[in-house]
């Protein structure tokens, strides 16, 4: 469980759903860890509350992603605070369906910035920043292998998503940074319909819906030191549902 122990690690949209799973999952294990947050506060202080009541080491630092000063910046303060940066979990992303034939300018605009612009600017500056030994690990999604109707645009935008790991993969791995993403089917963040739920219960393998804290159990293996030898690829989280 101290498997992280010393290590510094930055999640981005932290502040709910998956990304406060997994944040607090690293502090468990060890980790002092920045909660990103894009706009409202108080959940991301409500995880690192959370996390110190457990015992951990946390701070909520706002960043727009999809601006590149504001990513720098994001960067700047966690480096300050703590010191060094030696994971960072690129997890901030929005979801907006539509068809193709209906999807808006404004909401394709929405999509690729935060979830592919915004993405490759985390992964920037974690190329630049992230100790020599690290971990970078974002989030994609099972859609990108398994499409659903309305859910073009953003399958493209985590596609992105993957094409950066593998590039960034051979371009950090001579100093020992791995760089990963994860694909993670239906996970139950409190938006799912119970009609939902029942489908998702039979599509999986495993025969139940995915919890956030199934996603962030992969993202701290693939964050931990056993790790080491796992890189350029995407690991779909899903219960056997891709």
């Amino acid at each position: 469980m101290a498997d992280l122990m010393g290590k510094v690690a930055l999640v981005t949209g932290a502040s709910g759903g998956i990304g406060r799973a997994i944040a607090t999952r690293l502090a468990r294990d060890g980790a002092a860890v920045v909660v990103h947050y894009a706009s409202n506060p108080m959940p991301a202080e409500e995880v690192v509350r959370s996390i110190e009541r457990g015992g951990g080491v946390a701070v909520a630092i706002r960043a727009d992603v999809a601006r590149r000063d504001e990513v720098q910046r994001l960067f700047d303060a966690a480096e300050a605070r703590f010191g060094g940066i030696d994971i960072v979990v690129n997890n901030a992303g929005v979801l907006s369906l539509g068809s193709v034939a209906e999807v808006s300018e404004a909401d394709f605009d929405r999509i690729f910035a935060v979830n592919a612009r915004g993405a490759f600017f985390v992964l920037q500056e974690s190329a630049r920043r992230v100790r020599d030994g690290g971990r970078i690990v974002s989030t994609s999604s099972s859609v990108t292998r398994r499409p659903l109707p309305g859910t073009a645009v953003y399958a493209a935008s985590k596609a992105a998503v993957e094409a950066f790991t593998r590039a960034l993969a051979k371009e950090v791995g001579a100093r020992g940074i791995t760089v990963n993403a994860i694909a993670p089917g239906g996970t139950e963040t409190g938006m799912l319909s119970a009609e939902r739920a029942e489908e998702l219960k039979r599509e999986t393998a495993l025969a139940r819906v995915g919890q956030p804290a199934d996603v962030a159990d992969a993202v701290a293996m693939l964050a931990g030191g056993d790790a080491h030898w796992i890189t350029g690829q995407t690991i779909h989280v899903s219960g056997g549902q891709v």
